[in-house]
């Protein structure tokens, strides 16, 4: 559309608009890049280049221009565009960025929490279940489903505690999502950001006389340009005019190529986003119920329809036992698992840490701000680029519970080589799972 509206002076000057896409894309894909520092930068290095083609018969220098750039925000040049496209590039790009960092942490709290070492009491309790009803005998006899759940649950006691910190992450996920589809679709932005820039443009051209006579009495008269440039009046220079946008009309210049592919990238963001709610919405107490989803499973147990004809841990009996509430502290007094409640994982808790950490700058990208936390220990440190928000947008703030993390003891007690077959087993049985289902809620 540059290319089309303002031909040579456009091409002339496109590493401006380039520099802008690069780093917007930059800044999506992770960058360390301030929206709002970049955007500023964006007007002022257009206001400098606008500023010498509305005047061609003056020279001028380098600290002359760098005077113009600081009458950006005294004059407003380009109308009200700049602090609106702020607002809207802002909070698009820090929901979308945000939501796509939610994604990955996500993923890895998953991998990294699927390779916890089990521990020598879940070991023997897993050997118990799972080859002691060969020993007595009964080698097609499935374990009963509620000593499986037992089982699992002291197995996973330390797993189940990242629910709450899950369940709060998700929550916020979703939120986000939300504002991915309203007010905060980065769809809408992104497609008419050319036209909008245009638009600036022309309101530059319109009030060229008033911009220039307070940058002059403002930064001093300057030096008239050599006899060859003073000849070229204005008309010749800048005459061209805004037309509409016509979308089968593709710009050829680097910065066009560069928008266009953004474009692309974020429409097939944008477009994914419903089916990515859905799958999150699955995944909500994905911890507590984990053992539920093992133990339910053809190829573990007897399943819950058979309770009768199933290994109770000492023979083909119904299990008596009742099954054990969710989490470490719930563990005291499971009849299959020697739990120690006293020792939690820490391994564990970091990554319910992480979760605090990203559940926390979900909430500050579903109210327009952008928080790069420095120390995760410290959950409300950071520095912002900026809310992006204004009353009538962001009506409400989105109040989060976190949730505090048990004592963490640093010792780990090491698994006995003798039993390393059942804990190998646990470990895949984890993986497998885990892999499993979070291959159909995630993708």
């Amino acid at each position: 559309m540059f290319v089309r509206t303002y031909g040579t002076l456009y091409m002339q000057n496109s590493e401006v608009f380039q520099d802008l896409f690069t780093e917007l894309k930059r800044y999506y894909t992770g960058g360390n890049v301030n929206l709002e520092e970049m955007l500023n930068d964006f007007w002022a290095r257009l206001l400098e280049r606008m500023f010498q083609l509305i005047n061609p018969q003056y020279h001028f220098t380098e600290d002359y221009l760098e005077c113009v750039s600081k009458y950006t925000d005294q004059l407003k040049p380009f109308g009200d565009v700049p602090r609106k496209l702020k607002v809207q590039v802002t909070r698009a790009f820090i929901a979308a960025r945000t939501f796509v960092q939610g994604l990955t942490v996500g993923r890895e709290v998953a991998n990294r929490v699927s390779k916890v070492s089990p521990t020598p009491g879940c070991i023997r309790a897993l050997m118990k279940m799972l080859y002691c009803p060969y020993c007595r005998g009964l080698p097609t006899v499935k374990p009963c489903n509620n000593y499986c759940l037992n089982v699992m649950k002291g197995c996973l006691a330390n797993q189940a505690d990242l629910d709450t910190e899950w369940n709060l992450f998700i929550d916020a996920m979703l939120l986000v999502a939300e504002r991915l589809e309203g007010p905060f679709n980065i769809e809408s932005v992104m497609d008419p950001i050319d036209v909008k820039i245009s638009e600036a443009i022309m309101n530059m051209q319109e009030n060229s006389m008033q911009v220039s006579a307070k940058v002059f009495q403002g930064c001093g008269q300057p030096k008239p340009a050599p006899a060859l440039r003073s000849s070229r009046s204005v008309p010749e220079n800048f005459n061209t005019r805004f037309r509409p946008y016509n979308p089968e009309e593709r710009p050829t210049t680097a910065a066009g190529t560069s928008l266009d592919r953004l474009r692309t990238i974020w429409r097939t963001m944008q477009h994914g986003v419903t089916d990515i709610k859905e799958k999150l919405k699955l995944s909500k107490k994905f911890w507590s119920t984990f053992p539920y989803t093992i133990c339910k499973d053809e190829r573990v147990t007897a399943g819950p329809l058979n309770e009768e004809d199933c290994w109770n841990g000492h023979t083909k009996a119904r299990y008596l036992p009742e099954i054990m509430n969710d989490g470490l502290t719930n563990q005291i007094n499971n009849p299959e698992v020697d739990v120690d409640i006293t020792r939690p994982d820490t391994f564990i808790r970091q990554q319910i840490m992480a979760l605090r950490v990203m559940t926390n700058k979900l909430k500050n990208a579903y109210n327009g701000n952008d928080v790069n936390f420095q120390d995760t220990s410290d959950e409300t440190s950071g520095s912002g680029s900026g809310s992006g928000c204004t009353d009538d947008i962001c009506p409400t703030e989105f109040d989060f519970i976190t949730t505090e993390a048990p004592p963490v003891d640093s010792d780990r007690r090491e698994v006995e080589a003798s039993a390393a077959q059942p804990g190998r087993s646990l470990q895949m049985l984890i993986i497998i799972f885990i892999s499993l289902i979070l291959q159909r809620q995630w993708r």
